[in-house]
């Protein structure tokens, strides 16, 4: 994906936040010449979810640098996408081989039902943060 060329730009469904980082990487691995690794180890995160194409190229390559970094990743199979069928299914085995070498592989519909629980419990942690602080004044 070429900056300016057609396949680039987030899709609207996808768009950031205000105040997301947004990392425009320049290689294959989004690790490559970029800033990556400070936001994430400046937020504290470790795990990751990856999505994105292809899955040969980009996606292995992604997680194989996190790998190195000591991140813990999780491939979202039916999230990651090739032009050739084997070697979409042939980049998720390495990934997974070995008990996880580099990282797991989950459909989608697997991992967004824990992604709903934990958006629900974060709420509901938010929601008792508020009650339990005094009001400003």
């Amino acid at each position: 994906m070429v900056r300016g060329e057609y396949g680039h730009e987030i899709i609207d469904e996808l768009k950031p936040r205000p105040g997301e980082p947004v990392v425009d990487k320049p290689g294959k691995g989004a690790f490559y010449a970029t800033d990556l690794n400070e936001i994430l180890k400046s937020r504290g995160i470790r795990q990751l979810l990856v999505c994105g194409v292809t899955t040969e190229v980009c996606v292995n390559t992604t997680v194989r640098e996190a790998n190195d970094r000591g991140y813990d990743c999780l491939v979202v199979e039916d999230a990651v996408a090739s032009y050739i069928p084997e070697l979409h299914a042939a980049a998720l085995a390495m990934i997974k081989a070995q008990g996880g070498i580099f990282g797991w592989v989950a459909s989608s519909a697997a991992v967004l039902p824990i992604l709903d629980r934990l958006r629900e419990k974060t709420a509901q942690r938010t929601q008792s943060r508020r009650r339990a602080s005094p009001p400003s004044l």
